[in-house]
């Protein structure tokens, strides 16, 4: 059973980076047809792409994130890790790490809980 959990602070000022991470169990990162992903969900709308990261270390970004958007990886540990730069109070979200499958159906197949972010002085 696959397990992703995220982790970092819940509350981040304007202008600053947020940074979190998420720590996979149960499988590693580095296995082949699996994209690693950050979703993010701001209050009262949908889910919003921001990047994954592949099992080689290729990384993928949303184009309007890409600017402030960095994804890495610890393969030791197998954790991956979302910065965000220059966060503004509309991008206070719950932010969700996810694995997709890809390769046959394309879907997320294991998420983590969430991660309440407020970005606020």
């Amino acid at each position: 059973q696959v397990q992703l959990q995220e982790s970092g602070p819940g509350l981040v000022k304007p202008s600053q980076t947020l940074s979190l991470t998420c720590t996979v169990s149960g499988g590693s990162i580095t296995t082949n047809h699996y994209l690693w992903s950050w979703i993010r969900q701001p209050p009262g709308k949908g889910l919003e792409w921001m990047g994954a990261i592949g099992s080689s270390g290729t990384t993928y970004y949303s184009p309007s994130l890409k600017s402030r958007t960095s994804i890495s990886r610890d393969t030791s540990k197998n954790q991956f890790t979302l910065q965000l730069t220059s966060v503004t109070p509309e991008e206070t979200a719950v932010y969700y790490c996810a694995r997709l499958r890809v390769g046959g159906p394309y879907e997320y197949d294991y998420w983590g809980q969430g991660i309440q972010v407020t970005v606020s002085s």
